[in-house]
């Protein structure tokens, strides 16, 4: 196997507070293929967007990270923020949420892209910026004729067309798209979903595409990741996980999806624990439908299913159900689960 163009291990990215630390990253590690797209799920707040601007550097003055990150076998959290600054843009890049809200209303396109390309190659002539940046628009789909047009006078999923033709123009090797399809209609989606496989085809880039909807891992991703609470609870094969999902998260969430056979609405009880004092052992205990006693009482670790030690490519898993074998039966008696407050279910 070649070396991965990322190679994360034990990342943990943690923000400042009043009422003491929130965990938003806690031990995480994975690796990135060259040409291959792993997605990344999980419920809101569990600290996907954070680990996507973690691999970029690009946390806010009161967070701070530990573990390893290496790009090419470069560590990334060892460099210092020049270092880092070179890499970014170059060689990783990322698609952010909200295209309006990261354009500035007031430049025009051509000023974002001769911007974005003079910052990393100050010598570069006006006409060979002009000739890259329409090479990547014509492959996204803009036409030259919206050149010195302004973000304002597009259409959401061409705002998002240009956040992506910015991350592209650079030739990064790693790309992080933070939900790219958010508040689009189905057919932009696909749209969009189309350009991220051209681009892989095109370019060899590697993404990390962070998303809520399954459906999207689905049809996009090689492998996928699921996350709840700053963890990494399941990874592997896309269809692998779709199919035989091993974790109760990963479960409940593809129960809580909507097809054209639902005939009702399913959701995981509770809410998403706090991160400053998140719940001991298994952090999803408390909701899980499956909880043993041994649950709260020890964190299980990140395992291949076949219960070998984790490694690179392989479909891994954080439960106690599935090595249930190992466990007494004191350990693997059902948890007696509290009633839910109101407040928690909100």
């Amino acid at each position: 196997m070649s070396q991965p163009v990322i190679d994360a291990t034990d990342v943990r990215v943690w923000y400042g507070t009043p009422r003491g630390s929130v965990k938003a990253v806690d031990g995480v590690s994975f690796a990135v293929q060259p040409g291959e797209i792993l997605g990344l799920v999980g419920e809101s707040g569990c600290g996907k967007s954070t680990l996507g601007r973690a691999l970029l550097g690009l946390l806010p003055a009161g967070a701070k990270m530990d573990g390893s990150l290496l790009f090419k076998g470069e560590d990334l959290v060892a460099m210092s923020d020049k270092e880092r600054f070179a890499h970014r843009g170059t060689d990783l890049a990322m698609i952010f949420q909200e295209p309006l809200t990261r354009l500035n209303p007031l430049m025009r396109v051509s000023e974002h892209f001769t911007e974005t390309l003079r910052s990393h190659h100050p010598k570069m002539r006006a006409s060979e910026v002009e000739a890259r940046s329409l090479e990547v628009l014509r492959l996204i789909g803009i036409p030259p004729s919206r050149w010195k047009a302004y973000p304002h006078e597009f259409s959401g999923g061409m705002r998002q067309r240009l956040m992506i033709a910015l991350a592209l123009v650079l030739r990064p090797a790693f790309v992080v798209a933070d939900e790219p399809t958010t508040a689009l209609d189905v057919l932009v989606e696909a749209q969009i979903i189309k350009i991220l496989h051209d681009l892989r085809r095109n370019f060899d880039t590697s993404l990390l595409l962070i998303t809520h909807n399954l459906g999207i891992i689905a049809e996009t991703c090689d492998r996928v990741a699921v996350m709840y609470a700053g963890k990494i609870v399941e990874v592997g094969d896309a269809r692998t996980v779709f199919r035989d999902p091993q974790h109760p998260y990963t479960r409940e969430l593809l129960r809580s999806t909507i097809t054209l056979a639902t005939d009702g609405l399913n959701s995981i009880p509770g809410a998403p624990p706090d991160l400053v004092d998140p719940p001991p052992g298994c952090h999803f205990h408390p909701r899980c439908p499956d909880a043993m006693t041994i649950c709260p009482q020890f964190e299980p670790l990140l395992l291949a299913r076949d219960g070998g030690p984790s490694r690179v490519g392989s479909d891994d898993v954080a439960c106690w159900g599935t090595r249930t074998a190992a466990l007494t039966p004191q350990q693997r008696t059902p948890l007696v689960r509290e009633e839910l407050a109101v407040a928690d279910e909100a």
